[in-house]
């Protein structure tokens, strides 16, 4: 493998926190939490390897621009802009969420995933939105 095998390693990642994050969902609705408690922190591992991944990507490769030209650039951007900020935005969300899980803070957990939960998701799937429009969309 080598650092341009990493976008498609990213989405990836980004395709299996996704999934995890649904699953938590769909777990804690039926009050399975010891599940649910895998799948929220497997969804945590697998950010966190993203994370890793994405920034020895950048730090090797930098910024790669997109090629769409017209209504398509603008889509982009107006899915990338959203991503970057709540991407930023989401660590200490996430972070703060765990810890009061893990600390039995059930209602304070409760208070801070309903902001950090959709936050995650949306920045989990534009993630592979950008990567297909990005690396897998042709504009030549």
């Amino acid at each position: 493998m080598s650092v341009t095998d990493l976008p498609t390693l990213n989405a990836v990642l980004n395709g299996i926190t996704t999934c995890l994050l649904v699953l938590g969902f769909l777990t804690i609705k039926k009050r399975q939490e010891e599940l649910h408690k895998r799948y929220m922190l497997s969804a945590c591992g697998v950010s966190a390897l993203f994370l890793i991944s994405y920034s020895i990507y950048h730090v090797n490769v930098g910024s790669v621009p997109f090629q769409g030209t017209g209504f398509i650039r603008f889509i982009y951007f107006a899915i990338l802009i959203p991503h970057i900020v709540l991407a930023a935005v989401q660590v200490p969300l996430i972070l703060i969420a765990v810890y009061k899980a893990l600390r039995g803070q059930r209602e304070a957990h409760r208070k801070m995933v309903k902001w950090a939960y959709p936050i995650w998701l949306f920045v989990s799937v534009t993630g592979v939105l950008i990567y297909v429009m990005l690396y897998q969309m042709d504009f030549s």
